[in-house]
């Protein structure tokens, strides 16, 4: 198994992945994570009457902030010269909720599926954080790569 993941060599050691002889292509991943709450917390995100600012906008730029820190976060992940992170925060229309997308862009030998997780996360534990004095039950759930495309693999939508 340990020879089927990138991350790891034959010795099983972590190592970053070479990239050097990849071609530069464009690549583009969309993320998504969902927030569960009570319908009065989302009644009070809905009404923008939270004492500590607008929930959603503040979350939307720190899932943008996220997604640019990704190689500070994650261990074996390359820096990449973003192109562009949108975060769209809404709150659900299933469920008592906020849905998040993520979705980041860029050209390069390597795709930003991690940048986009961690800009669904981090908008995610945005929301979580400016909401817990009011709802400690909270959940973050649902948090998964719905579609990227680029390089080698190709297109990937998710079911």
């Amino acid at each position: 198994m340990a020879d089927q993941l990138s991350h790891i060599d034959a010795g099983g050691n972590a190592v970053m992945v070479d990239i050097s002889a990849k071609a530069d292509t464009t690549r583009i991943a969309i993320a998504k994570a969902r927030v569960l709450m009570s319908a009065q917390t989302a009644q009070l995100i809905a009404d923008r009457g939270h004492k500590k600012g607008d929930v959603l906008g503040i979350a939307q730029l720190a899932g943008i902030m996220g997604a640019k820190k990704t190689p500070d976060l994650i261990p074996l992940c390359h820096p990449l010269p973003l192109t562009s992170v949108t975060v769209d925060l809404e709150l659900a229309d299933d469920v008592d909720g906020v849905d998040i997308t993520a979705t980041c862009k860029t050209t390069g030998k390597t795709g930003v599926e991690m940048e986009a997780l961690t800009a669904a996360s981090v908008a995610a534990l945005t929301v979580f954080d400016m909401c817990k004095a009011v709802d400690k039950a909270m959940q973050i759930t649902d948090i998964r790569v719905t579609h990227k495309e680029g390089g080698k693999s190709g297109t990937y939508t998710a079911d």
